[in-house]
């Protein structure tokens, strides 16, 4: 059942999310555990020091978040939380799906079955008109267009479906325009009624580290990922290969072996991505999935409904902690090897690994795997 936050669990949500080690998967444990981010907030020192962290863990301060809300408010933007109605509908069926994102514009675009169109940022001039053309071609027939306001491939694909529908997702603040001479095309796409969405709060300058994340969320709200010219090492394989990872379709646009732009795509075909020389080739695929009642499996409408059954702190003995940590080492681990060979309640196990998780000791790999850093 979807809610909306109050002003103070907003707040706290923010507080939670921006604090250190806590990324989308912790945040929900802790918010599963303790019932709300006040209280998660309230754990995390005593949570860390049990992992290891020797120094008091950076929690992100009350005056930071509300300077954040009121940025995003002085720039024409809302921060949307997961579980809310306004919450983009096939985003939040992905594991790493952003708590919290920084909306400006109608998101009511999201309503229409997304897909994501993305590429090369030296787009060719073939490659930029079958991006015009594929992308008018799908807001014709009623597909929303998502992108990352990129220059190449990105700006074609926004420009073609700015009228039909198209929703930009930005690596940096609601507020930080990249490329800037993507400044008017920004404008359009709110103009026309689309959206800009971002996870990171507002005047963050976007990174390389920052572009992954910006991917996961293009793909996590699109039924599919269209891939139009890319290099061996493209950031756009990146957002395939999420894609995949998220049971989404992906589909490429073949290109001449001579063009270093087209090797990535046609290594995409190769390994099974559908072979896309028009919409119909896209529609076909998609339509019987859009047709499926729950394509993609349960949602979590409620982010405070039970997942992990996390043990208090008090009830896990020293000897489990320390026998829980010596089965752990840098080579990932399946999670169900990890409870069955310890001995102990999944439940102690998961308080360990959430434990050392915020002491900055443990990496998540996907598909339920984990290692020590």
């Amino acid at each position: 059942m979807s809610k909306t936050l109050d002003d103070t669990q907003r707040r706290d949500w923010l507080r939670l999310i921006q604090s250190e080690n806590v990324g989308p998967a912790t945040f929900r444990k802790l918010l599963n555990r303790y019932g709300g981010a006040g209280a998660a907030l309230d754990a995390l020192p005593e949570l860390s020091r049990s992992g290891g962290l020797r120094r008091p863990i950076r929690i992100y301060s009350q005056e930071a978040a509300e300077q954040d809300l009121e940025n995003a408010r002085r720039a024409g933007a809302r921060f949307v939380a997961l579980g809310e109605p306004d919450y983009p509908t096939l985003l939040k069926h992905i594991d790493s799906a952003p708590p919290l994102i920084c909306v400006k514009g109608m998101l009511a675009s999201a309503e229409h079955p997304c897909l994501a169109i993305v590429g090369a940022r030296n787009a060719s001039a073939l490659g930029r008109k079958f991006t015009r053309q594929i992308a008018s071609d799908l807001g014709a027939r009623g597909f929303t267009i998502v992108s990352g306001l990129a220059r190449g491939i990105d700006t074609s694909a926004h420009q073609a479906a700015s009228r039909s529908g198209t929703i930009a997702v930005l690596a940096g603040g609601i507020d930080i325009i990249y490329p800037p001479e993507n400044g008017q095309l920004y404008q359009q796409i709110l103009e026309d009624g689309g959206a800009i969405v971002t996870e990171m709060t507002p005047g963050t300058v976007p990174q390389a580290r920052h572009f992954p994340r910006r991917n996961r969320i293009i793909s996590g709200m699109s039924f599919g990922t269209i891939v139009i010219e890319a290099a061996k090492r493209s950031g756009s394989l990146i957002t395939a290969r999420l894609a995949l990872e998220q049971g989404r379709e992906v589909f490429a646009v073949p290109g001449s072996p001579l063009d270093p732009r087209a090797a990535g795509t046609n290594g995409l075909i190769r390994q099974g991505a559908v072979l896309t020389e028009r919409a119909k080739d896209v529609v076909d695929t998609i339509l019987p999935l859009i047709q499926r009642d729950d394509p993609f499996g349960d949602t979590l409408d409620d982010p405070s409904a039970p997942e992990d059954d996390i043990m208090p702190l008090g009830e896990v003995p020293t000897s489990a902690r320390a026998e829980i940590l010596a089965l752990l080492g840098p080579s990932p681990v399946e999670l169900d090897d990890l409870i069955r060979e310890s001995g102990h309640p999944p439940g102690a196990v998961f308080l360990v690994l959430l434990e050392l998780e915020l002491a900055g000791r443990l990496q998540r790999h996907s598909g339920a795997v984990v290692s020590l850093i």
